[in-house]
């Protein structure tokens, strides 16, 4: 185990560069993972399994104790990443299935990456794990709904199929994960410190099923707003997630703190672009073109969030803010 712990903290820490000279590899020899386009739902299975193994019953009591942070911070994820995707997509005129694309990542529940950001920049992580779990929860209902609110204009939303695809990727392995956990209990510790490679691996997996697929459409003019609009859908939702929680602060001081306001911030700005793009191969197979919004988010946010939480906590520092201030403020100094 101690050699799958080194490598699953050597992918960690070179993550970025190596889905960039995957996908680099992916675009050139596309037969590389053409294989696996119709096998991405159970990829991503394998990794919301992983995350049912990881929680308890303990994971589920925090929802419970900070009912209004998990359930304000879930709401506040779903109104400002969906409306900003349809506020994007007008501002660039961009239409058809590259909308649909930008549209459905931005109607994706929280990603897991946020969970690191939230801790590295000295985060509420419990709020934060919280919060991505109602999320995620919540996906199947939310997406399907929001899809066909905000993105029926473009195209016909393949609302069931959108649903049974969410219900079957998403809470039916994390629910097989929590029943395993509760079956072995500790024994389920042996494992788990292989799961973050073994998630590691099938989003690269997804995302060089997506880069295989459109390899010839990646870069061309129909295309060429994505990365943009993907980078300011991200960096402007961590601004909008910070804002608001600085508002809440204001109607309830007690609760969302200066830690707390890191973790929504990051929750509200980071997606979980794995379950887009296997959403968009999945539902909207006959044009593929909808997955590459959610290719290029996974690889941006990842940059960002990082500089971000990197940022922060130099910033915190240098101006001598605790980790525990109510308004990120530095502590008077004492006679």
């Amino acid at each position: 185990m101690q050699k799958v712990q080194r490598f699953s903290d050597w992918l960690t820490k070179w993550f970025i560069l190596v889905v960039l000279v995957w996908a680099a590899i992916n675009f050139f020899v596309p037969q590389i993972s053409i294989w696996a386009r119709s096998y991405t739902n159970y990829f991503l299975s394998i990794i919301l399994f992983g995350m049912g193994l990881t929680l308890s019953l303990d994971d589920f009591k925090r929802i419970v104790k900070m009912p209004l942070m998990v359930i304000v911070g879930t709401i506040a994820h779903y109104l400002i990443m969906p409306l900003l995707a349809v506020l994007l997509c007008r501002i660039f005129r961009l239409d058809g299935m590259i909308a649909v694309g930008v549209i459905l990542v931005g109607c994706c529940p929280s990603g897991t990456s946020s969970n690191v950001m939230s801790y590295l920049s000295r985060g509420d992580v419990a709020l934060d794990v919280s919060i991505g779990l109602l999320s995620t929860l919540c996906a199947p209902f939310m997406i399907p709904m929001l899809m066909n609110l905000l993105a029926s204009q473009y195209v016909a939303i393949p609302t069931k199929q959108l649903f049974l695809t969410a219900l079957e990727v998403v809470l039916i392995p994390i629910a097989l994960g929590l029943a395993v956990h509760a079956i072995f209990k500790e024994k389920v510790q042996k494992v788990t410190v292989a799961l973050p490679a073994v998630s590691q691996i099938a989003i690269l997996v997804i995302i060089g099923v997506v880069v295989s697929v459109n390899h010839a459409k990646l870069f061309t003019a129909a295309t060429a707003l994505v990365l943009p609009v993907v980078m300011l859908h991200n960096v402007c939702g961590y601004g909008l997630g910070f804002l608001f929680s600085r508002l809440m602060y204001r109607i309830y001081p007690k609760g969302f703190r200066y830690a707390q306001q890191k973790a929504i911030t990051f929750e509200v700005g980071m997606q979980d672009s794995g379950l887009g793009a296997t959403l968009a191969l999945q539902a909207f197979a006959a044009d593929p073109i909808v997955a590459i919004p959610s290719t290029f988010f996974s690889v941006w946010h990842n940059i960002s969030g990082s500089v971000l939480s990197a940022w922060w906590r130099r910033h915190d520092d240098r101006l001598g803010i605790a980790a525990d201030s109510a308004q990120g403020r530095p502590e008077p100094a004492r006679a």
